[in-house]
């Protein structure tokens, strides 16, 4: 979905005063605002990692003065700020701070190639010391809130009680519902299966330390890490050498299908779900080839607990980050 594909479903009740949506990844910030008029004013920037703890806060804070100057909004007159964020998280003093493994270097060390040794980065407390109400959510549960509210968890225009929202992009997340209720946990780090245990390959370290969790074997940036020496230097370079007939590329996309497809079938056992939706820039930009390899990998297994379930693109397509920032204050 193309940012002027925003339709008037989008835009805020007349009158109400804006709000800054913040998406944060792994590799990139993305923040627009939202007004009446409908959202606007987006902007980019690769993901902050150098400098202080305070960096990517800071970077955030620069990000909405501009987004609101490319819109014509008011700095002062943001009402409220969205922020979708890749995790975990980490509470300081009941405020939010990042220990996400692909911005913090001091997670895993030297090794992981990062350029900082931040243990967690300042992200809610700077925040709130510009604009009085602030909400900061893991970025897979602010997409599945967007996909239940306008995307493709939805059914007959009512919300489904029982999904999931997988990222499968830089990092792995996920978003929960059971019983209608959205899973959140004690720091709101629910829905972190992506470092969930699934291998013992050597060649696997996630930016959180772990060695064979399925972050490190299946991530974007993962994939270049331990393909690079087999010619493969990041996702997209491995997904051109398949397509083009490379059998290797090939079996390597399988085995990335088998690690991700047992993901998939863990969380429907686990949870009973009726459906699941998949966004990210990995799986999006492949998504006509990945889809039926993740579906096999399920179809078939405990077909009392897969039957019923279904594998879906997200309705929200690219933009779901973005819709998930605004689902939050919206």
């Amino acid at each position: 979905m193309s940012p002027d594909l925003f339709t008037p479903d989008f835009r805020l009740p007349a009158g109400a005063k804006p709000v800054a949506c913040v998406d944060i990844g792994g590799t990139k910030v993305a923040v627009s605002v939202a007004t009446a008029a409908g959202v606007q004013g987006r902007v980019t920037e690769p993901t902050a990692r150098t400098g202080d703890e305070g960096a990517l806060a800071a970077q955030i804070l620069r990000l909405i003065g501009q987004s609101c100057s490319s819109s014509g909004t008011g700095l002062a007159d943001i009402a409220a700020v969205g922020v979708a964020s890749c995790g975990p998280f980490i509470m300081q003093q009941g405020l939010i701070e990042l220990a996400a493994p692909n911005i913090c270097g001091g997670l895993a060390g030297p090794a992981r190639g990062l350029p900082n040794s931040w243990v967690s980065a300042r992200l809610e407390a700077p925040l709130r010391d510009h604009f009085a109400r602030v909400r900061v959510e893991n970025d897979g549960i602010a997409a599945l809130e967007a996909e239940r509210r306008w995307g493709a968890l939805q059914q007959d225009g009512r919300p489904l009680d029982h999904c999931a929202y997988l990222t499968w992009s830089t990092g792995i997340g996920m978003g929960l519902c059971v019983d209608g209720h959205v899973l959140r946990g004690k720091n709101g780090n629910a829905g972190h299966a992506g470092h969930s245990f699934v291998s013992d390959n050597l060649d696997a370290l996630c930016g959180c330390g772990n060695v064979g969790d399925v972050e490190g074997l299946v991530g974007g940036n993962a994939i270049g890490r331990r393909f690079s020496p087999l010619g493969y230097p990041d996702s997209a370079t491995l997904f051109v050498a398949a397509k083009a007939g490379d059998t290797r590329a090939g079996a390597l996309i399988d085995d990335l299908c088998r690690v991700m497809g047992r993901t998939l079938y863990n969380l429907i056992v686990t949870l009973d779900l009726q459906r699941i939706s998949i966004g990210g820039s990995v799986f999006w930009h492949h998504r006509d080839w990945l889809l039926p390899k993740l579906r096999a990998e399920v179809a078939g297994k405990l077909p009392a607990l897969t039957e019923g379930c279904e594998l879906v693109p997200a309705g929200l397509g690219e933009r779901v980050g973005d819709f998930g920032a605004l689902a939050l204050v919206a």
